[in-house]
């Protein structure tokens, strides 16, 4: 399979996992994938420019074979990623004191981790969390991205800014929240571009870190965003489908956990209603966390009349 064929297959796994069951193709992608016989069809139409039919190509009479013209073998070097084996998760034993002290020392030791280090690109950065530590909302990604392992910041990139827009229609600022994602790290892969959704192995290892900030923030609500984030918080399971159990209530921890899309399916996928499916799930947010919502905030992006 090309590199093309594998980027379009790669992205389209993810679409199915977060619920996509319809996707827009452009004419280029298009290109990438058309089968042989389009080709053909398309080389009898007209010439645009001189307005002649175009010349059909010669095709195999019924029932004769063609030549098959020699295959050259081609050795292709495949490579991956060197990823050494993850050790067993980290033991987090808090010290005495109140939140902020405690989310402090517990970010000096999540930067310490040799782990975490040992997995960034060469100017990458770990990436603890922002946010308040008196947070009565904590929104949890996947992983970071190109842009959050660069500053070594959660949610700063385009998600990111998408996600200060909600919290911002919900009355909320960012130190009302927090945010954060279960891996610490950008997951390394082999492409120049795109981002590789973690391993249930590398969740797994920084799960510890994630449990101990909300034990410290001890949040009302988390928010779960996207298919990925729900496994590594509750357990893989292969029937489990976004478009099913996104704007469902469960559990992590005693702590009620909201599920929905994340901010980077919405921004490949910003329809009205699409939207309007996230807001309703921030609008039971709000309401368990027994916040005022406005008859104006209960319309956010519903179809103008």
């Amino acid at each position: 399979m090309s590199s093309g064929l594998e980027a379009i297959a790669n992205e389209l796994r993810r679409l199915q996992r977060d619920g996509v069951n319809r996707v827009f193709v452009e004419d280029d992608t298009m290109q990438l994938i058309v089968p042989k016989k389009d080709v053909v069809a398309r080389s009898r139409l007209p010439d645009l420019q001189s307005g002649r039919p175009a010349q059909n190509p010669k095709l195999p009479e019924e029932g004769k074979d063609s030549p098959t013209p020699p295959v050259k073998s081609v050795t292709k070097t495949v490579t991956t990623p060197k990823v050494a084996p993850l050790p067993e998760s980290p033991e987090i034993e808090l010290p005495e004191g109140d939140a902020a002290s405690q989310l402090a020392w517990l970010k000096d030791r999540v930067l310490a981790c040799e782990v975490c280090k040992e997995h960034l690109s060469d100017d990458g950065k770990i990436v603890f969390g922002t946010g308040s530590s008196q947070a009565d909302i904590f929104f949890c990604g996947e992983a970071p991205d190109a842009d959050e392992e660069r500053e070594g910041e959660a949610f700063i990139g385009k998600p990111g800014q998408l996600l200060t827009k909600i919290t911002s229609a919900m009355g909320l600022s960012s130190e009302n929240v927090f945010t954060t994602n279960i891996l610490k790290w950008r997951p390394e892969h082999n492409k120049p571009y795109g981002n590789r959704p973690p391993t249930l192995d590398e969740m797994r290892f920084c799960l510890p870190y994630l449990k101990a900030q909300i034990k410290i923030i001890q949040p009302k609500v988390i928010v779960a965003l996207g298919n990925t984030t729900v496994s590594g918080l509750l357990g893989h399971d292969p029937a489990r489908k976004m478009g099913s159990v996104r704007g469902t209530w469960d559990q992590f921890e005693t702590i009620p956990v909201m599920i929905t899309f994340h901010p980077s399916y919405l921004l490949r996928n910003g329809t009205l209603k699409t939207k309007r499916m996230v807001w309703e799930d921030m609008l039971q947010v709000m309401e368990k966390c027994s916040l005022k919502i406005s008859d104006q905030q209960r319309g956010f992006f519903l179809p103008k009349s």
